[in-house]
């Protein structure tokens, strides 16, 4: 027997328990050649997952209703009939949110738990990581000596930049929702500065002060006013590294923004969205230098693990509301 988790609804605004489904239903274990069988054992839940349940053109299909939810999973495989993987293997991957299923192994990684603990691998040595390194390194093109501003930092993707921008020697400053979160970021992953920008009536002048050289690097996660604040703080041939923006993902309206043709123009500077899966190609070397900081201790990562297969969807939810310091993850 399985469980499955489905999308019910196309939310609304702010996705809601109602807008999921779960079902139980018997799998036919009997696997023909090529199979496998993987019993999930961590599930990734990540905001843009949100873009996935509209019915909207994006980079990547939607979810369909009625259909199981994917993100990324850590599985053990429990019995193989494909040469590439064998019974207690563990693998990564986007898997379904289901207890256990059926696979062909097709875009399946193993994973060594004997090097980082499970969860890690969905990550800091899975997309989280490589998101941060490839977004820092590719587009951002860091400089030792440069200002460095991360909004959304103390989130899975924004504390990794962060560290990364300090080993690259440059001057690293946070922003963050709550004072808990900013002494986390200077404390725990070594920003020089955090802005809160929920107590924060100034954000223009925040960031000035504790940018007072100006912003050549910013790593945005979040969108509207906190990245208009950090807009007129930029330098001259400033790069603007457009990641996500979980402020306006759950807006059933089209948001009010600063016009930014103005401020890029004035300052020569470059902004640019991306996915990770643009630099498929850098993944081996990112895995690499990722795995050495952390053996070298040069990285740390924080994670909020939720217990059980039931929480999947409100562990989701709760990304919006900021319950998460770091990765948010589901031990099944």
């Amino acid at each position: 027997m399985t469980k499955t988790i489905l999308l019910k609804n196309r939310p609304e605004g702010k996705p809601s328990i109602s807008d999921f489904e779960f079902i139980s239903e018997e799998i036919d274990t009997a696997l023909a050649k090529g199979e496998l069988l993987l019993e999930t054992k961590y599930v990734s839940v990540d905001p843009y997952l949100r873009g996935r349940m509209s019915d909207a053109k994006s980079y990547v299909p939607p979810f369909q209703l009625n259909k199981p939810i994917q993100s990324g999973v850590v599985a053990k495989v429990l019995e193989s009939k494909n040469d590439k993987f064998a019974s207690g293997d563990y693998v990564s991957g986007m898997l379904n949110w289901q207890t256990q299923q059926i696979s062909h192994g097709e875009g399946l990684t193993k994973v060594d738990p004997s090097k980082a603990p499970l969860s890690a691998y969905l990550g800091i040595l899975g997309m989280t990581g490589l998101t941060a390194y490839t977004g820092l390194t590719q587009i951002g093109k860091p400089k030792a000596g440069e200002t460095l501003v991360v909004s959304g930092a103390a989130g899975a993707v924004g504390s990794v930049v962060g560290q990364i921008g300090k080993i690259l020697g440059l001057k690293v400053i946070g922003i963050a929702g709550t004072d808990e979160k900013i002494e986390l970021l200077k404390s725990k992953f070594g920003f020089d500065a955090g802005i809160n920008y929920k107590t924060t009536k100034d954000m223009k002048a925040a960031i000035a002060e504790a940018a007072p050289n100006g912003v050549d690097i910013y790593f945005d996660n979040v969108g509207g006013p906190i990245s208009d604040a950090v807009l007129v703080n930029i330098n001259r041939l400033a790069r603007i590294i457009v990641c996500g923006a979980i402020s306006v993902y759950n807006n059933t309206e089209v948001p009010k923004s600063l016009s930014v043709q103005p401020f890029l123009v004035k300052n020569s500077a470059l902004m640019q969205g991306f996915i990770v899966s643009n630099y498929t190609d850098k993944f081996p070397e990112a895995i690499e230098q990722l795995s050495n900081w952390l053996a070298q201790d040069k990285l740390t990562y924080s994670e909020t693990i939720v217990e059980g297969f039931d929480n999947i969807p409100q562990a989701f939810i709760d990304l919006f509301d900021g319950k998460n310091k770091g990765k948010m993850v589901v031990e099944v």
